[in-house]
């Protein structure tokens, strides 16, 4: 850990020193108001595919999926501040600390068209998070506290053309997702499952690598075994909200990878409310039989009342889908 502490203050020391030529505003980071315009903060040269000079880019082995969308993750830190890792391997960032992330689609000529930004503000009284959806023209994007929905098409990865309204979230929905007790958290940038494959801007950009990429990789079977992975899946795409702090923590199903029995995890655990949304099944997780586990049936669904991630996608993942299937039907009945 401690190559992580030096690794990531080199990167703070460094990203001080592009200051003086940046053009991100601290002062609209920290402030009270929140800007109409996402131009205001600085993060892009007027187009959402110029991020500023002093942005670090990353990336994670294991995404929240999100409708197939691409997305890009940047992290802008303030002048001379510095970042550190919690014993359980959570980044602490200081105050003033804006965590950047696009999402958009290919275009059918190359390309990324980005709908939207959404932004994690620290400030002194904690962590904000703000939607911005880009204009027609791709020059600036407009505060969307109240969300909206953008139809969208797109083909996936087996060559199918889907056609959606994607959603960007409003506020409390935003909030929802990066709650933990009465805190806004990041959920992403984790040092276990944090990626730095970009050139080294830093300096210490290498060293963060090096010690950075310990999480399996959801889709890598290089990366870890079957278990390892489908526990990275869930954790990334569930346990934002399944966790002792998180929103559904009342559920008994925790999958943030605090679980220290497989019955938290939902192996032959009974759903704490009956309902249509667990199908007429019995467990969270049957093993054996991925096709009488209820969780599998609620990824599968994009009924508002029964699928599961209740936000952020009109789709199904039919790759994580695959993952937790092989899973489940690996496990002794």
């Amino acid at each position: 850990m401690r190559v992580l502490f030096t690794a990531l203050a080199s990167l703070a020391a460094a990203v001080a020193t592009a200051h003086s030529s940046n053009g991100v505003s601290d002062q609209a980071i920290i402030a009270d108001a929140n800007p109409p315009s996402l131009s205001a903060f600085g993060f892009f040269n007027g187009a959402a595919d110029k991020p500023a000079a002093t942005l670090v880019p990353y990336a994670l082995r294991t995404p929240l999926f999100s409708d197939y969308a691409e997305k890009q993750r940047f992290i802008h830190l303030p002048e001379g501040a510095k970042v550190t890792v919690d014993t359980n391997g959570q980044m602490q960032f200081p105050i003033g600390t804006a965590l950047i992330k696009s999402f958009g689609y290919e275009r059918e000529n190359g390309g990324l068209k980005v709908l939207e930004t959404r932004l994690l503000l620290h400030r002194a009284e904690g962590w904000v998070a703000l939607p911005y959806v880009w204009r027609a023209d791709g020059r600036d994007a407009d505060l969307r506290v109240g969300g909206t929905r953008i139809p969208v098409s797109f083909k996936k990865p087996d060559g199918r053309v889907m056609n959606i309204s994607y959603a960007v979230p409003n506020k409390n929905q935003c909030k929802q997702c990066h709650s933990s007790g009465n805190e806004i958290l990041p959920i992403g940038p984790a040092a276990r499952n944090m990626v730095l494959p970009y050139p080294d801007l830093s300096g210490g950009m290498a060293a963060l690598v090096s010690v950075l990429q310990a999480e399996a990789k959801w889709d890598d079977p290089a990366s870890g075994s079957l278990d390892q992975r489908a526990h990275a899946y869930l954790r990334v795409n569930c346990g934002h909200c399944h966790a002792a702090k998180g929103s559904a923590s009342n559920s008994g199903l925790f999958l943030d990878g605090s679980a220290r029995d497989k019955t938290a995890v939902g192996i032959g655990k009974r759903p704490v409310a009956a309902g249509r949304a667990s199908g007429d099944m019995d467990f969270i997780i049957e093993a054996g039989n991925p096709g009488r586990s209820i969780l599998i049936g609620r990824m599968k669904s994009t009924d508002p009342g029964i699928a599961m991630p209740e936000l952020g996608r009109d789709s199904v993942h039919d790759e994580g889908v695959k993952l937790l299937e092989d899973w489940i039907a690996a496990m002794k009945p």
